[in-house]
């Protein structure tokens, strides 16, 4: 009797949600009728996020996606979980997640010498793709994976559909694993294949793995719901229903008196406060802040262009003022001139740009002062851009159709068609003359190191400043160093430094703790390097030394890189020797020749993308590929994940299974008032263990010539 009660209950279930489907199929028909169609599909509601990070109403997440580039950061405390997460919109269609869960009610291990007393915490990744667009008639269509690689505390899959009537958004979704627990429908992969019947045990071996074989298995449950946007703009209303029956939570059985929950949502300025009330017997709270990468922006005080007068201040070569034009040219266009080239028709100047990222602004800034300073017997400007004395890219300037265009002379002034890049031409070398690249240099930079979710202390830390300095030859040959300054630390907690987890594979990174902690002063690198431009094209370098904190040696690389293609490839080979964490000059016995084949890709059809492939054996002496992704936004911001796959298998590796991590790259440029050039990398990388670890470099030739394909400017 039980069990017929049991089957009718989820007939009416099923009854219920396929009223509700076919609803918002009739719904969409009345859109019109409460808003402009063009209004809706441009700005549609239901852009908040749900506890876990993603968009969604309250536990459940919905097919909605947030503009590209939006970037939210949220904190959410649901009694016996907290969430910090992180949600990025890479592209219009897809929504990446990135969160971190406390678990108050379990302690992060039962050693207390281990961890104390701090409470369990977890890394979880999502991911959700639009596959259909909402239109007129048809609702939005995504599908998305919820903590799909890790232990898999909350892992589960969804197919949703949503449709926007008026200010309503309704919501109706298909979910598996921890959002399919209640299993109040059948499984309709279940009637195609017994496979998809039972989803497989749970968390088993080292983390880290993708779970392919349990996607879209075992029990499902239709969820849904509703966010309506009341009349007061800053304020939104939601209500749920969700198919969780929180039976096998981390946290434990958690009681649940209702499968409805009740939220809201409000606006203020970039921020969002959401309360809810959940199981019907739950409060909880949130907070988030929510900016755009594409949008974020410095303010200016740099000079404005040169205007360009009726004649310019020279009548002829001869009269050329050369070192006024090379101040300007520093002071009002960031280039700092090496060497030049004169003659009556054309005139090229040699040397690096250190302010303007944006080569189009260098170069109209340029092309301005040149213009007002050379006499207009001269028909071409040539500016070449070099690292050291190694020439990169020249850009042609037509003098004529510049003074034009930047005179406004035209109906629609277009700078650019002006002007073009190209590979350095013959006549550039055997003009150059690069003396003035010899000489010291001296730099100093910041650091900031950071690794979250160990066992001391869930957010460690290191700061301070590395001092560099060197002599270069020629341009071409220098000696270089780094000395690393630890100013401030919290790296003291460390319990234990050498990892003592049994492992298979040399220890070239899980002791890496030694070479950090109770560390003042430290030799960062100490090298001899070469590099030149060999033929068109075609780049070589040479160095040896310390070129590491953990490792030096020597090695060698080659890069094929033309002018503004998106691609380039090239290989490097390096043998090193373990450098001793005792002694910043001695060294341990470990060996190893190491070295890739590297493919730089930006595939037209990801706009703003790389692909990176770096193919070879790494220092661990196992062999495979690590694959980089990274997306550039229009504030050139970069945010990037990596991973690499290599023959040693995930029980070798240990814990995380595999080396994979995630980066932010920033410019300088939106920090100062002054535009300058210049990058920050703040890295995240979950597990670091021996496997898929490749050397860090003190020089790469893709990083020495990006002026000749830029990514991220």
């Amino acid at each position: 009797m039980a069990k017929m009660t049991e089957t009718k209950q989820k007939k009416s279930m099923k009854f219920t949600w396929l009223t509700l489907a076919s609803s918002l199929t009739c719904l969409s028909s009345y859109a019109q009728q409460d808003s402009d169609y063009n209004d809706w599909n441009i700005s549609p509601v239901g852009s908040s996020l749900m506890v876990h990070g993603g968009t969604g109403l309250i536990q459940t997440p919905t097919s909605r996606m947030l503009a590209e580039g939006d970037l939210r950061v949220s904190y959410t405390d649901n009694d016996e979980y907290r969430f910090w997460s992180a949600t990025l919109q890479l592209y219009p269609w897809m929504q990446a997640t990135v969160r971190y869960t406390d678990v108050r009610t379990r302690l992060y291990s039962p050693f207390p010498g281990f961890s104390g007393d701090q409470t369990l915490k977890d890394k979880g990744i999502d991911a959700k793709f639009r596959l259909l667009k909402e239109s007129y008639y048809l609702p939005e269509l995504s599908v998305g994976f919820r903590d799909f690689g890790g232990t898999g505390f909350f892992e589960s899959e969804f197919i949703g559909l949503s449709k926007k009537v008026g200010p309503v958004n309704f919501h109706l979704n298909m979910g598996w694993g921890y959002l399919g627990t209640d299993g109040n429908v059948s499984n309709p992969f279940c009637d195609i294949t017994d496979s998809f019947c039972d989803r497989p045990g749970g968390f088993t071996g080292n983390g880290g793995k993708i779970d392919y074989q349990r996607f879209f298995k075992g029990p499902a449950s239709l969820f849904g719901g509703i966010e309506y946007q009341t009349p007061w703009e800053p304020l939104r209303l939601k209500v749920e229903y969700e198919g969780n029956n929180y039976v096998n939570d981390r946290a434990g059985a958690l009681e649940q008196d209702s499968n409805w929950n009740f939220g809201a949502n409000y606006r203020w300025n970039n921020f969002d406060f959401s309360l809810n009330y959940q199981r019907g017997n739950t409060i909880g709270f949130g907070v988030s802040y929510n900016f755009n990468l594409h949008q974020i922006s410095q303010l200016k005080f740099d000079e404005p262009p040169r205007e360009l007068s009726a004649k310019p201040k020279a009548s002829s070569i001869d009269d050329i003022n050369l070192a006024r034009m090379n101040r300007d040219l520093f002071s009002q266009a960031g280039f700092i001139t090496t060497d030049s080239d004169i003659s009556d028709e054309q005139v090229t100047v040699y040397g690096q740009q250190i302010s303007y990222r944006d080569n189009d602004v260098a170069i109209e800034r340029m092309g301005r002062i040149m213009a007002s300073e050379l006499p207009d017997s001269v028909k071409q400007y040539k500016v070449v851009n070099t690292n050291g004395s190694v020439p990169l890219v020249q850009t042609q300037v037509d003098a004529e159709a510049f003074k034009r265009e930047a005179r406004y002379e035209t109906v629609t002034p277009d700078i650019q068609s002006t002007y073009q890049r190209q590979d350095i031409q013959s006549d550039t070398l055997a003009n150059y003359d690069p003396a003035n690249t010899r000489g010291f240099f001296t730099g100093i930079e910041t650091f900031w190191v950071q690794t979250f979710g160990n066992p001391e202390d869930f957010y460690l830390y290191q700061a301070g400043i590395l001092a560099n300095g060197g002599y270069s030859f020629n341009g071409k040959t220098s000696v270089a160093g780094t000395i690393k300054v630890n100013i401030f630390e919290n790296f003291d907690k460390f319990n234990f430094t050498t990892d003592s987890a049994d492992s298979t594979l040399p220890r070239v990174r899980t002791n890496a703790r030694e070479y950090v902690s109770d560390r003042t002063v430290t030799m960062e690198n100490l090298y001899l390097h070469w590099n030149d431009r060999i033929a068109p094209n075609l780049y070589a370098q040479v160095y040896g030394g310390y070129l590491e904190a953990m490792y030096g040696g020597v090695g060698a690389e080659l890069l094929y890189r033309p002018v503004d293609s998106n691609l380039a490839f090239g290989f490097d080979i390096n043998y090193v020797q373990q450098r001793s964490w005792e002694d910043d000059f001695a060294f341990y016995d470990y060996k190893v020749l190491t070295g890739h084949a590297n493919i730089y890709w930006q595939p037209s059809f990801l706009p703003d993308t790389q692909l990176t492939f770096n193919i070879g054996q790494y220092l661990a002496k196992d062999k495979g590929v690590t694959v980089d992704f990274a997306k550039r936004f229009d504030s050139g911001i970069v945010v990037g994940a990596f991973a690499a796959f290599t023959d040693v298998s995930a029980d070798e590796y240990g814990e995380g299974s595999f080396t994979k991590g995630f980066y932010l790259s920033i410019p300088f440029d939106l920090f100062s008032l002054k535009s300058s050039k210049g990058r920050g990398r703040l890295p995240w990388i979950p597990i670091a263990r021996d496997g898929g670890q490749p050397l860090v470099r003190p020089v790469t030739l893709y990083g020495t010539t990006s002026e000749r394909s830029p990514f991220a400017r």
